[in-house]
């Protein structure tokens, strides 16, 4: 009988690993024995990290997206529906056209969604952008602003241990910031100060997660004049005010605000009942080397949907779909997983608009900084400009 391996999610996670699966599984899908299937919401799939240089005007929307099948191998079965259930016990999808699909092997590679309405005053007070539209409307105001004080802030999930998304973004836009205004020449009139909350799952108290990290970036900030402090976690937003307010009961006034959104994981995640996350935020309890649905064998989780304390990032789903497609392998031809994940993670930095830092961690070995070059800049230029879609297609 054939095994269907499901793909949901039609972002980087979700479009590698249908690619690396067939790859992978080759023999058996050649055979007719195994047949991939991705299910994607959109008929497009878009770069979303470069969201960010859209918000310094560098990227055309149009410059961000692929047709979702054009990226796909053609043994690829791709079924443009919704999600609307996931019955994991039952080994089943519903749709929302109504048609059931079911599964053998399951990937969840679903995303997160940015959710400023889950504080009071950001959505009507703030900007981000970690989506396209956010980040025009981020773009139109930094290119006209001439004098003031633009605050940068960062807002975790309420689920311990587990990031806000893309944890590296926030530092890099507040540099990218600094060097856009003083092409604009108004950097002088312009106050920038970067914050970062007080959260549990932090265990210093300082301006990034990571320890190395956190103890460069001040000497970084003061050399280029950008005020920062510790300690703001933002509660609420007062926009006629323009006032941000923290839980340590302090207020912050702007003329913009910068604010990492909270984020969650997709209605039919959420609604699965699986989470134990808190705040309905819904990350899904993944265990942390299998990389598997825990108490499910036949369902696999990456990228943003986990719960691990791992960055979620197009990084983190670039290590953790090999090992996904292995053990999917391994159930189906050793009974038996075969690969584990070290939580490794790479990417290259923007530190500022033209040099770049790469970087690499995993859960035991944090980020070690090295010097920012225009080397590394053309190294993040490159993998913006093509690259990505490589990586996408499995060849990378």
């Amino acid at each position: 009988m054939i095994k269907n391996v499901v793909v949901v999610g039609g972002g980087i996670g979700g479009t590698m690993t249908a690619n690396n699966l067939v790859s992978k599984l080759y023999p058996e899908v050649v055979r007719g024995e195994v047949r991939v299937t991705l299910v994607s919401n959109s008929p497009w799939h878009y770069y979303k990290p470069a969201f960010m240089y859209v918000a310094f005007g560098a990227f055309y929307k149009e410059e961000l997206r692929r047709h979702q099948a054009s990226l796909l191998r053609p043994e690829i079965n791709f079924v443009l529906d919704q999600v609307d259930g996931f019955e994991f016990t039952e080994s089943r999808l519903k749709m929302s056209s109504g048609n059931v699909y079911e599964y053998d092997y399951l990937v969840v590679s679903t995303g997160c969604i940015p959710s400023p309405e889950r504080i009071e005053g950001l959505q009507e007070g703030g900007d981000h952008f970690y989506q396209h539209a956010p980040a025009r409307k981020l773009f139109e105001k930094i290119s006209t602003i001439e004098k003031g004080r633009i605050f940068v802030g960062v807002t975790f999930p309420t689920t311990p241990n587990v990031p806000h998304q893309c944890g590296i973004a926030p530092m890099e836009t507040t540099l990218m910031l600094d060097e856009f205004l003083r092409q604009r020449g108004v950097r002088d009139q312009v106050e920038i100060v970067y914050t970062y909350p007080t959260v549990s799952q932090l265990i210093r108290n300082c301006l990034f997660l990571q320890k190395d990290t956190c103890e460069v970036l001040p000497s970084v900030f003061d050399m280029k004049g950008i005020k920062h402090k510790r300690g703001f976690t933002l509660k609420n937003v007062d926009p006629d005010r323009k006032v941000a307010i923290s839980e340590e009961g302090e207020e912050e006034d702007f003329d913009i605000l910068i604010q990492t959104p909270p984020i969650r994981a997709v209605d039919a995640v959420i609604d699965s009942g699986v989470s134990q996350a808190p705040n309905r935020e819904g990350w899904l309890p993944t265990d942390r080397q299998s990389l598997q649905l825990e108490g499910y064998e036949n369902v696999f989780v990456m990228g943003d949907t986990v719960d691990l304390p791992i960055s979620k990032a197009g990084g983190s789903c670039h290590n953790q779909s090999p090992v996904i497609c292995n053990n999917i392998a391994g159930l189906m031809r050793w009974g038996k997983t075969v690969e584990e994940y070290d939580g490794k993670v790479q990417a290259i930095a923007q530190m500022g608009m033209e040099a770049g830092m790469p970087l690499w961690y995993d859960y035991d070995v944090d980020v070690i900084p090295t010097p920012a070059t225009k080397i590394g800049g053309l190294m993040r230029k490159g993998f913006n400009r093509g690259v990505y879609w490589s990586v996408a297609r499995g060849l990378v």
